[in-house]
């Protein structure tokens, strides 16, 4: 991935994204107006920062990635694995009016101008992009997402809807709590376990004991790239066509919020796409 600044706005970019010239991003905590706790690119309306200064952070991305910011559209995000198909009548829910809707953890469509918007810190932000039937996703990807599989919820909506060819589809996977740093309990590894097969997540490494507690037997380290990576893998997207990002949320606490580093006391990071 990389970092730029673009108008005082630190976003970070996926190269496969860049060479189609698609508008996109993932927000940082630099370069917003918000203060305290939520400084300064807050983009969540619920963390208790103040709506002007949300209106304000939203706006300041609009212009550092060249889009509008009265046709976003954002999701209501309950570690589902629901995904929604947005029309032109969603053009600006969550910014100009309220949300009809609720549980929606992924979109798709092919509005162009419209920008998908989902909410982070520490969950996986998945991107999927078409450019030959030009149709774009965008998904949050927790544990729950991630076993429950969400990524292949999105490609699938995305053929059923729209006919798309998972040898087209381009798949990211954004900043988000890497391997070292993600430890969960055994009835989570557990889960995993039945979801991918316990054999796949022993060869491809996807647990691990934990290197926090290694005399506790029930914790385990999970890598959620790895997951959605099969994920994508198993519904049929070509290797090559996946990008992975190499920047953690809890690594990099003085770049990101990371709720397992600040728990409520935070901000939220989005991710933006756009045709």
């Amino acid at each position: 991935m990389n970092k730029q600044i673009k108008q005082n706005v630190t976003v970070m970019t996926f190269d496969s994204l860049e060479r189609h010239g698609v508008k996109h991003g993932f927000s940082t905590k630099l370069g917003g107006v918000s203060e305290g706790v939520y400084a300064t690119m807050n983009l969540g309306f619920n963390r208790g920062d103040s709506d002007e200064n949300v209106h304000k952070n939203f706006s300041l991305m609009a212009d550092a990635l060249g889009v509008d910011k009265d046709r976003m559209c954002l999701s209501q995000q309950t570690h589902t694995t629901n995904v929604r198909v947005m029309t032109e009548a969603d053009a600006g829910n969550g910014i100009i009016r309220q949300l009809p809707y609720t549980d929606v953890d992924g979109m798709i469509t092919d509005v162009k101008g419209m920008t998908l918007v989902t909410f982070y810190a520490d969950c996986v932000p998945l991107y999927f992009y078409d450019p030959v039937k030009q149709v774009i996703g965008l998904s949050h990807s927790g544990w729950k997402g991630t076993v429950g599989k969400i990524g292949l919820n999105t490609i699938r909506l995305m053929q059923d809807t729209y006919g798309c060819d998972v040898q087209d589809i381009l798949c990211c996977i954004g900043p988000s709590i890497c391997r070292d740093c993600y430890e969960v309990s055994s009835d989570v590894a557990e889960r995993f376990r039945e979801s991918f097969g316990a054999q796949t997540v022993v060869e491809t490494g996807m647990l691990r004991k934990s290197v926090m507690h290694p005399e506790d037997d029930d914790k385990y380290m999970l890598d959620l790239w790895k997951a959605n990576e099969l994920v994508f893998l198993e519904a049929g997207i070509p290797s090559e066509n996946i990008e992975v990002t190499d920047y953690c949320t809890h690594c990099k606490p003085d770049l990101f919020y990371s709720h397992r580093i600040m728990g409520t006391a935070r901000g939220s990071l989005a991710a933006f796409l756009s045709l």
